[in-house]
C-alpha cells in the first residue's frame, strides 16, 4: 500500500484548471521528487495535499494510508502525520526559535535540528522569527520545525529556491534525516540536479503527471523542456 496516493485530481482557480486528472503515488519511506516549470501547479498540488484554505479538490480523491482525507482539514491532516515546509514560510511575531522549533514537543532539543539546516544554535535559538530573519534563514528554520515534527510525510515545497537558498548538500543532509526516521518526502522544484537526489521523480506538465520513474529520466526529459501534454512545444515558465 502507499502512503500517498491522488487519483485523478482536477482544481479549478478563477475559471482556469490548474489541475487537470493528476494521479500521483507516494510510497512509505520515499524520496519523491516532483519536477515542473513554475506554473505547472507544483505549489497549488502541496496545498491541496496540505488542505489549506481554498484549495479543495474540484474532483479526484486524495488517500493517505489508505483512506479518503478530502474532507479533513489542514489541522487534521498534521494530526494524520502530513506536514508542509513552505516555499515562503510565515513570519511570527513574539515567539523564538527555540519555542518555534520545540512548539510540538517541549522536551526535545531544538539545537541538532538547527544545525542540520546550516544554522548555529547559538546564534539562532534566541532570535524572533520575524522580519529581521531573511527569507533564507527563515526556511532553513521551517525545515527544521518539520524535521523536529518527525511527520508521516514531508511535503518541501521548493527548498532549493531564494536569495540564501539551500545548497544541494544542505538538501540531501535534511533528505537523509527524514528517511533514517522513517518519513516520505514529496520533493517539490524545478531544478533536474535536485530531482536526482530522489528515489523515483515525476514530472508535472499541463496540470497532469506527464511521466513518473527513475530520476535520472525524468531529468533529463524534463531538461529539454518538452512533452507530450505540451504537444511537443516547450513547457512555458510561469509563476505558480
Amino acid at each position: 500500500m502507499d502512503l500517498l496516493e491522488l487519483r485523478d485530481i482536477t482544481f479549478r482557480a478563477n475559471g482556469k484548471y490548474i489541475l487537470n486528472g493528476l494521479s500521483l503515488t507516494v510510497r512509505y519511506n520515499e524520496v519523491h521528487a516532483l519536477l515542473g516549470t513554475n506554473g505547472t501547479g507544483k505549489s497549488t498540488l502541496a496545498y491541496l495535499i496540505m488542505g489549506c484554505s481554498g484549495y479543495k479538490p474540484s474532483s479526484g480523491e486524495i488517500l493517505f494510508e489508505g483512506k479518503k482525507i478530502n474532507e479533513l482539514t489542514l489541522y487534521e491532516r498534521a494530526k494524520l502525520g502530513i506536514c508542509l515546509a513552505w516555499q515562503e514560510p510565515v513570519r511570527f511575531e513574539g515567539i523564538s526559535v527555540r519555542d518555534y522549533i520545540s512548539v510540538h514537543n517541549k522536551d526535545i532539543d531544538p539545537a541538532p535540528f538547527l544545525e542540520l539546516v546550516g544554522l548555529h544554535p547559538e546564534l539562532y535559538l534566541d532570535r524572533e522569527v520575524d522580519k529581521t530573519l531573511s527569507g533564507g534563514e527563515r526556511k532553513r528554520i521551517e525545515l527544521a520545525s518539520v524535521l523536529a515534527l518527525n511527520p508521516k510525510l514531508a511535503i518541501l515545497d521548493e527548498p532549493d529556491s531564494g536569495i540564501d537558498m539551500l545548497s544541494t548538500d544542505d538538501i540531501i543532509r535534511v533528505i537523509e534525516m527524514f528517511k533514517k526516521s522513517g518519513s516520505s518526502v514529496l520533493l517539490i522544484t524545478h531544478r533536474e540536479e535536485i530531482a536526482l537526489i530522489s528515489d523515483r521523480a515525476s514530472q508535472l506538465c499541463g496540470g497532469r503527471i506527464f511521466y513518473s520513474g527513475e530520476p535520472e529520466r525524468v531529468a533529463e526529459m524534463f531538461k529539454s523542456r518538452r512533452c507530450l501534454i505540451c504537444d511537443g512545444e516547450v513547457c512555458k515558465d510561469e509563476r505558480d
